[in-house]
């Protein structure tokens, strides 16, 4: 049975004028959806030539191999490219995000992020072979769409970029059904997008108010009731705005990749790190999302504290303003825009003096701070503190009356407030 009479068995038909490509570069993770784009474009798009290309950012061994032996089900192992760019995006990329305290609706903006690293490096090996496309196995009802397609445009302008999956109008059952046909394994159950920053579980599939993704979805975090009986405690450095040391019972990192590995594990090991949450898309669309975070979880709270610790009153104010325009330009694909670049040159700006150490417990899906410590924190205790002198407080009288005179003469245009 030939490929377009899979197609009609599971009540699909070949969509009319299809672009026709020959030389092809491939956004390819081993997943369900780019497996199954690079036989569709060898099947109907006319590809002569399919280069997959692989962009390691927090992949375990297990499915960097899987994508490797599913290359070669499909007959490009030959072409099969890996690209490791684990350390660049914790350097990078995951760092400008400690500092924007990075949050979309409640998600750190993981994804976000890599697909548009993805795309880039998958732009410049197609530019590199001379190939006359691009694709890559975004649905048409999600945000990585329009992510990927912006950066294949800023990288590789002259390709023609395509979306086998979004031509196609699959769902995942038929995805899944197609796949079954052709020999293409995939995962059981619900789908997941790794990265080292934040783990997607099921992105578009929680499509219901009651589901619940069963525990052993989760790769590090463990519900609070099945999480150990003893709490533990850890020391973090911030420098710059990022963590530089992190110390738990013996034990020490001061690489961030070190320290994000382990405490993904630690934290959710300790039931911390679970984000359920409504989310806004690119196209105004709400779904359900479920990630598991917890070495974010635990930075970005830390990190926030110390801004106030150690920022003026008006960065304070003003800086949420700056890393909520952050967060929506990455969300929304915007990681090459001007206005991002610009955005994070303000936020590094901010950042030289945050500088402290934590000292928190995790127990049971709770963080508790115990101590903090800052040499240019603005906390000015023998100031503030109404145990101590500090300055003679009949100083602050006339500031007051000063401050009190716009309310006077308020008063005096309306009258009385009721």
């Amino acid at each position: 049975m030939g490929a377009r009479e899979d197609l009609e068995a599971i009540g699909k038909e070949v969509p009319k004028d299809l672009p026709k490509v020959k030389k092809v570069a491939v956004a390819y993770s081993g997943g369900l959806d780019s497996a199954l784009v690079i036989r569709l474009l060898q099947e109907f798009y006319g590809a002569e030539e399919v280069i997959p290309v692989t962009v390691n950012v927090g992949l375990d061994e297990e499915e960097l191999e899987n994508a490797r032996r599913k290359a070669e089900i499909v007959g490009v192992a030959d072409k099969w490219r890996l690209i490791d760019k684990v350390d660049e995006f914790v350097n990078e990329w995951v760092t400008k995000a400690i500092r924007a305290n990075s949050s979309y609706e409640g998600y750190p903006v993981s994804t976000s992020m890599t697909r548009q690293l993805i795309a880039r490096e998958v732009a410049k090996v197609a530019v590199e072979e001379g190939c006359d496309a691009l694709a890559e196995g975004s649905t048409g009802k999600g945000n990585d769409q329009f992510r990927m397609h912006h950066v294949f445009k800023a990288f590789a302008p002259e390709l023609t970029v395509v979306l086998p999956i979004r031509d196609f109008n699959f769902t995942r059952q038929e995805e899944m059904a197609l796949c079954d046909r052709w020999g293409i394994p995939y995962k059981k159950g619900i789908g997941d997008d790794r990265t080292l920053w934040c783990r997607s579980i099921g992105s578009g599939e929680v499509d219901d108010l009651k589901m619940q993704v069963p525990p052993e979805e989760y790769i590090w975090w463990v519900p609070p009731e099945r999480a150990p009986e003893e709490p533990v405690e850890l020391e973090i450095e911030f420098d710059k705005g990022i963590p530089v040391r992190c110390k738990v019972n013996g034990e020490e990192w001061t690489s961030l990749k070190d320290i994000i590995e382990n405490l993904n594990v630690l934290a959710g090991r300790h039931g911390i790190g679970k984000i359920d949450m409504f989310e806004d898309g690119i196209m105004g669309l709400k779904s359900r999302e479920v990630y598991e975070a917890p070495a974010a979880k635990v930075i970005l709270t830390l990190h926030k504290d110390l801004e106030q610790l150690c920022l003026t009153k008006e960065e304070v104010l003003f800086k949420p303003v700056i890393d909520e325009k952050w967060a929506y330009m990455v969300y929304h694909g915007g990681w090459y825009h001007p206005l991002k670049r610009a955005l994070d040159a303000f936020i590094e700006e901010t950042q030289e003096f945050v500088r402290g150490r934590y000292r928190v417990r995790l127990y049971k899906g709770n963080m508790e701070i115990l101590e903090r410590e800052s040499d240019v924190g603005l906390f000015a205790p023998e100031i503030r503190s109404l145990a101590k002198k500090g300055f003679d407080q009949r100083d602050a009288g006339p500031m007051v009356k000063i401050s009190a005179l716009q309310y006077q003469i308020l008063s005096q245009r309306r009258g009385r407030p009721e």
